[in-house]
């Protein structure tokens, strides 16, 4: 049995742009155009898609995506790793959303002080930022993981609350519309800087990308939105800020 492309694109939610481009780059095959250009799609194209669109959940880029499918020749027990990675995602997005509902009860009965650091990253995973890390900062990276090996386990606790608490003061900060250049928001990035400064040393440059960083779609993101709306982007203007007038002065 086969498809037709509206067809699939109703069943998966693809569009058929998508599936266009699918077909350009050799990632899925239809199993034949017809006159006119019309692509259908049978079983195997159907699973192969599906498997696409699994790695595509599971943050895996289109060029990893297709070496993953050309590697593979057991189709069965491809799918039941996937299902490992998406059974442990699902077990880390369960820690996530218990960690924000924990979040928003405690912000509604205006106790932040009674969640402990581990408690607001708890489910946090950073993991994805390694390879990019290792790439555009190799020294710094390096000088971070060795830094990170030395720490203790009370040492890592008093940074998680160090952190926790100055999410907070940049939070006050934020609802009270104070702009990122203000003295006492130039202050409390500094302190950021300091914190920062005890695992790498970042120049002007490489302090305001952690800041974008902080502020792009990912885990970073989803602690600084749960502690405040807005806060991401405002942290990240707060640093770009005080990497052009504080560290980039000559």
């Amino acid at each position: 049995m086969s498809w037709s492309m509206a067809e699939v694109c109703r069943g998966s939610g693809v569009t058929s742009r998508t599936l266009r481009h699918y077909h350009h780059v050799g990632l899925l095959e239809p199993e034949s155009v017809g006159s006119g250009g019309q692509r259908h799609y049978g079983d195997r194209e159907l699973r192969r898609l599906q498997r696409i669109l699994v790695m595509r959940e599971l943050g895996l880029g289109l060029g990893d995506i297709r070496r993953a499918l050309d590697s593979e020749r057991d189709e069965v027990a491809a799918l039941r790793r996937h299902l490992t990675d998406l059974e442990a995602e699902h077990d880390r997005l369960g820690s996530l959303i218990e960690t924000v509902r924990r979040t928003v009860d405690a912000l509604e009965g205006d106790a932040m002080t009674t969640i402990r650091p581990e408690e607001l990253f708890e489910g946090f995973d950073v993991a994805h930022y390694d390879d990019r890390a290792r790439t555009q900062w190799p020294e710094q990276w390096e000088e971070a993981g060795a830094a990170g090996r030395d720490l203790t386990p009370e040492e890592g606790e008093r940074m998680r609350a160090e952190t926790a608490a100055q999410l907070e003061r940049m939070a006050a900060h934020l609802r009270a519309g104070r702009p990122v250049d203000d003295p006492t928001v130039r202050a409390e990035v500094a302190a950021h800087y300091e914190g920062v400064c005890r695992m790498w040393t970042p120049d002007a440059g490489a302090f305001a990308q952690l800041g974008r960083v902080y502020a792009e779609p990912g885990p970073w993101r989803e602690v600084y939105e749960r502690v405040a709306p807005g806060l991401a982007d405002y942290q990240c203007e707060a640093m770009a800020d005080y990497a052009r007038h504080v560290l980039d002065v000559p």
